[in-house]
């Protein structure tokens, strides 16, 4: 590669890595919009994590139809619709905190769950794509760190902007709290909404040299093919696992470290500290990516999960700081197991690469699915109970990665993860 054009693709590169320090502080915001909107209209755990459930669905009905996009409309095309969609989820939300109706809030984040789906679906092989093949890992999991960073800000931002008054505090939220309340979530999203028009504008003025330093796109083979292959079915319960009960943990985070049994502190405050558990996850990416060089991803997932198991069970079976802790470190050892989980399957699975990349994406949705799990059985038994979900997850995940230690690897040659959560 010459001099001038491996300095267009390392342009293009950056401009594109801050599409993932987007969708990662986008996302990551609805962990503090779930305790907000809990408070404002009184809902139960399950009731509220109906947020999760309405982004996350998102993964399982828009993925194939964001790879059709790509095929026919190019990355460009398909990353300027992507956050336009992401725009127009802010505006509805911005909608519903006038027509105070919850509905409303869950249809834009579904919307705003499609947007991102699809942007993932571009943005990812793209951040791979750009400069010399041999440092293809490297780019995407610097790419990753900067999600990461995103997931570390949102949360605490979030919390910071729509976490106060008196609707946050306990007890019957009355009309004029709920209207302040959804006030500082009208801000939030209003926010989000102006630096979402400004990427935009953003990505628009470097299109053309996008444009010229991206790969032409292919056509996506179908999931279902993937179907037949008993390897790409573990993975894709694996990772329809991982990320229920990643998301899980996460969404009721800052309700279960402000209780009186765990860290007995404000709502907000507990809230911020939902940051820590992300910045594990950031943490844990740079380290587990050093650490891959020196062990094999099977014994080191098989640890990752194994702790985290134990973690898990630390925050049910104690209460005071010790469990509040557990629960947010968790974040670290999450932070290897979807690219792990994603590469082991890949090496193992009898489909094609793309077929199986297909299903595991499809997979996510399991970030809509056992949260509501969670959520039922913290109203039926409380939030420290609810961790048991999450635990008998990270157990399949163990049985995951020792069953991968012995399995033979296929014919195909190993890709890059198509997506990244």
């Amino acid at each position: 590669m010459d001099r001038a054009k491996a300095g267009g693709a390392t342009a293009a590169f950056i401009t594109v890595t801050s599409l993932f320090f987007a969708w990662g502080f986008i996302t990551s915001i609805i962990d503090p919009l779930i305790a907000a909107v809990k408070g404002i209209y009184s809902l139960n755990n399950r009731e509220a994590l109906l947020t999760q459930f309405a982004f996350f669905i998102s993964y399982g009905i828009v993925s194939l139809p964001a790879a059709a996009l790509l095929t026919r409309a190019g990355h460009v095309r398909t990353i300027l619709l992507s956050l336009a969609a992401m725009l127009a989820a802010c505006l509805i939300i911005l909608l519903a905190t006038f027509e105070e109706t919850y509905t409303l809030v869950l249809f834009g984040l579904f919307v705003l769950g499609s947007g991102i789906t699809a942007l993932q679906v571009a943005a990812n092989p793209l951040s791979a794509s750009l400069g010399d093949p041999a440092r293809s890992h490297f780019r995407l999991v610097l790419s990753q760190a900067f999600n990461s960073l995103g997931t570390v800000i949102g949360p605490y931002l979030g919390a910071r902007i729509m976490l106060q008054g008196a609707a946050h505090r306990g007890g019957v939220v009355d009309a004029a709290a709920r209207t302040e309340a959804l006030g500082h979530i009208h801000t939030a999203f209003l926010v989000v909404a102006i630096l979402m028009g400004l990427l935009i504008l953003f990505i628009w003025t470097q299109r053309r040299r996008i444009e010229a330093a991206s790969p032409e796109t292919t056509v996506s083979a179908s999931p279902w093919g993937a179907l037949r292959s008993s390897w790409a079915l573990f993975g894709a319960l694996a990772i329809f696992l991982y990320v229920g009960a990643e998301v899980s943990i996460g969404s009721l985070l800052a309700l279960f470290l402000a209780e009186p049994s765990v860290f007995a502190m404000p709502l907000e405050k507990a809230a911020e500290l939902v940051s820590l558990y992300w910045l594990g996850a950031m943490i844990g990416r740079f380290a587990g990516s050093a650490l891959l060089t020196r062990l094999k991803a099977a014994n080191l997932l098989a640890v990752a999960a194994a702790t985290a198991v134990a973690l898990c069970l630390v925050a049910l079976g104690t209460a005071g700081p010790i469990a509040g802790y557990a629960a947010i470190a968790v974040g670290l050892f999450n932070s290897i197991m979807f690219p792990t989980i994603f590469t082991l399957t890949l090496e193992r699975s009898t489909a094609s690469h793309a077929s199986t990349s297909g299903l595991l994406c499809v997979a996510i949705v399991g970030g809509a699915f056992l949260p509501q799990l969670y959520g039922h059985i913290a109203d039926l038994a409380g939030r420290s109970t609810a961790y048991a979900v999450p635990a008998a997850a990270y157990a399949v995940i163990v049985v995951f990665a020792l069953s991968a230690r012995k399995a033979r690897l296929s014919a195909v040659d190993v890709a890059p993860p198509a997506t990244i959560h």
